[in-house]
Parts: structure tokens; sequence; C-alpha cells
């Protein structure tokens, strides 16, 4: 058999799909393996290039196939799809990825350690704490206005609807007295476990330089920036700020033809998270902006005079993001001044 250069694999829970070229480009190895197999199979194969695409478990696989002395790509599944001839199969998809990872001009993910990986988990609980908070407060809600007790929105307004709650027991049947305790006692508990996570969080953040750094940004915060000292692990794979604000999806659609430039909305590529962390706080910086404008930065006071404030906000994530770009890319503080530069209205 003919050396292989390189190898596309298709990864599942239990099936893994190979795709290999040799130095002639033909294609020298078509083969199925049970999870069981994969690293004792790459164990006794000479050094190559593997490309897997960046899905799930994906880093796992990288790092376990690099022991190995084998280098490993991760391929975005956006781009690896381009590649997909005809029809959804297995392997198709490994020869995609094969042919992707061959490409001068193809970008790869960096591949994440252990304890990187372990790091972003408390984004990632915490998230899901939220949306279980926020869950069950709105059951609460919903169940109490059936029996007339209305609380005003905010989360902390939940203590005083359960106290209201408890304080009406006698003219509320027994079944939902017994079912208002079980949700209180469920929304307390997911109130102390998301106190904890954030408690890890806010640990992680005080330990990182760079995110400390990055929390000096108005609109950024401690978990816009532990997000992105997390996510972004080498800046240097982005050419630019405006790069790195395309690649969280800030940047807008083109749709250009004929020498016309035509850009519409956002992209929204990228991480969801990270780009809803800046823009939400974009929007309080426009709010404080809005509410004392003598201390508001005249750029930002001039954008908010022509734009309405979501555009004016997505204006401001993109701009945060590549302050934070070349924050991480030079090792440099926040300089409060440079940032305040007139000049940045006109090109907002």
């Amino acid at each position: 058999m003919d050396k292989i250069t390189r190898i596309g694999m298709d990864t599942s829970k239990r099936i893994f799909q190979l795709h290999g070229v040799g130095t002639a480009e033909q294609v020298v190895l078509k083969r199925q393996l049970r999870r069981s197999q994969v690293l004792p199979f790459f164990a006794k194969l000479a050094p190559t290039k593997i490309g897997i695409e960046a899905c799930g478990a994906a880093h796992y696989w990288a790092r376990e196939l690099s022991k190995l002395g084998h280098e490993v790509v991760l391929v975005p599944p956006q781009y690896a799809m381009a590649y997909v001839k005809r029809g959804k199969n297995d392997a198709a998809d490994a020869a995609a990825i094969c042919e992707a990872m061959s490409r001068p001009s193809m970008s790869f993910v960096k591949v994440k350690s252990a304890d990187q990986q372990a790091a972003l988990m408390l984004t990632g609980v915490r998230d899901r704490l939220i949306r279980n908070r926020t869950q069950i407060a709105n059951a609460i809600r919903g169940f109490a206005a059936e029996f007339g007790l209305i609380a005003p929105k905010g989360l902390d307004k939940i203590e005083p609807l359960m106290a209201l709650i408890a304080a009406s027991d006698e003219t509320l049947p027994d079944t939902a007295r017994k079912l208002f305790a079980i949700q209180a006692q469920d929304y307390a508990y997911v109130d102390r476990q998301l106190a904890q996570v954030e408690a890890e969080l806010m640990a992680w953040h005080k330990n990182n330089e760079a995110s400390r750094r990055l929390a000096k940004i108005a609109g950024v915060g401690p978990i816009g920036a532990s997000l992105m000292a997390m996510k972004v692990g080498d800046p240097y794979a982005f050419a630019s700020g405006r790069h790195f604000a395309a690649w969280i999806g800030l940047t807008p659609k083109d749709h250009s033809t004929a020498g016309k430039q035509r850009l519409g909305v956002i992209t929204r590529a990228g991480d969801e998270a990270l780009r809803s962390v800046l823009v939400a706080g974009a929007m309080s910086v426009i709010k404080q902006a809005l509410r004392r404008p003598e201390r508001a930065a005249p750029w930002l006071k001039a954008l908010l005079a022509r734009k309405p404030r979501k555009l004016a906000a997505v204006a401001l994530a993109n701009k945060n993001a590549r302050i934070a770009w070349k924050m991480l890319k030079t090792g440099e503080p926040y300089d409060n001044k440079r940032s305040l530069c007139p000049a940045m209205a006109q090109a907002a």
C-alpha cells in the first residue's frame, strides 16, 4: 500500500469512517472502525496528518491521536460541508474532510486542552442553570396567576411571591400548596448551585491575567472576559481585529456583486454565547450613555444620534471585540483614552 499522507476521519458515538490518500492523491484507505478500534489502529500507523470535523468529542480525539505522534487538525463543519460532492453519508463526510484539510487557505480550529475544556464547562453549566432558574420562575408565576397571585417582573420578585403564596395557604387547595412548596425547593436548589458555579467562574477570572485585563473594557465585564480568554486560544490565528469580529459573527453579511456593495445583517456566525454577552454588555453601556449623556464617549453619542440603539449595540460589541483581540495579541492593558478617540465615530 502506498504511504498515507493524510486521513480524514468522520467521528460518531460508535462508528468512525476513515478516508486516506497517498502521495499521488489517490485513495489508499477506506475503512470503518468501532470506537474501541480507533486508538489501536492509529498506534500501529506511521505518523501522518489527520483531519477531524470540529464537533462533539473532536478535541478529545485530537489530544489522544497527538499523543501517538500524529499531526491532528480540526476542520470547521461549515468548511468541510462545501467539499461533500453528492449525498450525505459517513464515507462522503470523511472524504470531504480529507479534501478540505488539504486546502492551503483552510482555517483550522485550535485544539483545546483538558484544562481549557474544564474551564469552558463552567460557562456551559452556568448557562444551563440560568435557563433552569428562569424556567422554574416562569412556572411559579404562571401557576400563581391562576390563583390571582401576581408579582412584578424580575427574579428578585420571586421570593416575595413565594412568601405571598405561603401567606395564602388557607385559600389555596392542598395540592397547590404542596406543589408550590416543591417548586420553591427546586428554585432555591438551582439558585444555590448557580451561586457556586459563578463563584468558581469568578475565581477563574481573578486567576487569569488575560481575563482581568479584558474585563476593564467597558461593556465586557468578568463573564465576557472569561469567555474570550477561554475560547480564544491563539489570537494570532486571526489576521486582524475584523477577522476576530467576523469569527464571533458581528460583521455584516456581504451580498456584493458587479461592483456594487450590498451589506446585510450580521452573520451570526461563530460562538453564540460570546456574541450575546458582548451585545448585552454593549446595551448596558448604551443605557448608561442615555441616562447620563455628559459621561458618554463622543463617538458613542454621535452613533446613537444617527442609529437605533440595537444597531449601535452591535457596532459597540464589534468595536469591543476588536479591542479585545488587540489586547490578547499584544498583552497590553486597556487604554480608555485611546478607545474614546472621536475618529471611531466616523468609522462606525
